[in-house]
């Protein structure tokens, strides 16, 4: 679990340097994924919660940029958001994989693998349309607010993720089953 805590704060701190155009692509799930797979749903939540405190340390800092004009737009929504999004990637993914791993492990981790970035975006995308739509709006350029989920969150920043996830699931199913002894 050590082990995995530090790859999500070394990975976060790196993602910051990996960039698709103006975004960074995000391979901290992968050791969310991972835990979540190999220890449950709690180790996931907290995994995924550390991920979250990474991301709020860059938005306080102004590391990222965007996530700046978050804070500065409501520093505590901001923190729940960031909290939220990521603890609930890692507790469902746990949740997804223990629901699966019985009828084939490599499924369910490609399965929880999925669930991690879906859920992350989703609360994140929801959340900046409930509670930062000018923030959300800025971004877009005062262009097409639609447009600019689509592309700019969706294409240019879920996608590469959800892909990233799904090409490791099956290293990180080897890696649970090395871990765990060969059990499921």
């Amino acid at each position: 679990g050590a082990i995995l805590t530090a790859l999500v704060v070394i990975l976060q701190f790196l993602g910051a340097f990996i960039r698709f155009g103006p975004f960074s692509i995000s391979l901290v799930l992968i050791p969310v994924v991972l835990g979540a797979a190999i220890y449950g749903p709690g180790t996931g939540a907290l995994l995924g919660a550390t991920f979250g405190v990474i991301v709020f340390a860059n938005c306080v800092t102004g590391a990222d940029p965007g996530g700046a004009m978050v804070f500065q737009a409501n520093p505590v929504i901001c923190f729940l958001v960031v909290m939220a999004k990521g603890t609930l990637a890692g507790f469902i993914s746990g949740l997804v994989y223990k629901l699966f791993k019985e009828k084939n492990s490599y499924v369910a981790m490609l399965l929880a693998a999925i669930v991690c970035p879906v859920i992350n975006t989703g609360v994140f995308v929801a959340c900046m349309l409930l509670f930062f739509i000018d923030v959300l709006s800025a971004w877009a350029g005062g262009g097409d607010l639609l447009g600019y989920i689509l592309t700019g969150l969706i294409l240019a920043n879920f996608v590469p993720e959800l892909i990233i996830n799904i090409v490791f699931s099956p290293a990180s199913a080897r890696i649970h089953r090395a871990v765990s002894g060969n059990r499921a």
